[in-house]
């Protein structure tokens, strides 16, 4: 019978050796990873002409302050960056490069559902994530589906 090695996720062997590797880029051991939520700035959102006409940007905002705040307590550090979608493609993805390329490793970078799921935004979200992609290669990548499940969004990843 042929000794067959499976891999298992996190986990390398090194001559013989078992080791437990990082799943976050940036975290130290013991540390869960630095995040970014990218997301549309609320306060410049027409929800009427979204799918989400109910919404709110109080709404929007509560739901992403919880989240941010969920997910400092359970170790990581998040932080919000919002875009105003009235703004040429091009000069939102410049902004967010100029972010991603500062002196912080993002474990993960989750992009919200107010992006991705108006079609109107197809060309922004294309673009924002060819930015991350370029810009913070070693970061996964989220998606949320509502302003208030980033915290599930990012656990599936980091």
């Amino acid at each position: 019978m042929n000794n067959l090695r499976v891999p298992l996720k996190g986990v390398h062997f090194v001559r013989g050796t078992l080791f437990k590797t990082m799943s976050t880029f940036g975290a130290k051991v013991g540390e869960k990873a630095r995040v970014l939520l990218v997301g549309l700035d609320p306060a410049k959102i027409d929800f009427s002409k979204t799918p989400f006409p109910d919404l709110t940007a109080e709404k929007v905002m509560e739901g992403l302050n919880k989240d941010v705040t969920s997910l400092n307590t359970k170790g990581y550090t998040a932080e919000l960056f919002l875009i105003d979608g009235t703004q040429e493609v091009t000069k939102l993805s410049d902004n967010l490069k100029a972010h991603l390329t500062g002196n912080t490793d993002y474990g993960c970078v989750m992009i919200g559902n107010g992006v991705r799921s108006v079609p109107s935004n197809f060309l922004l979200f294309e673009a924002l994530c060819n930015t991350v992609h370029a810009n913070a290669p070693k970061a996964k990548m989220a998606f949320n589906t509502s302003p208030h499940d980033s915290l599930e969004a990012i656990e599936r990843w980091c």
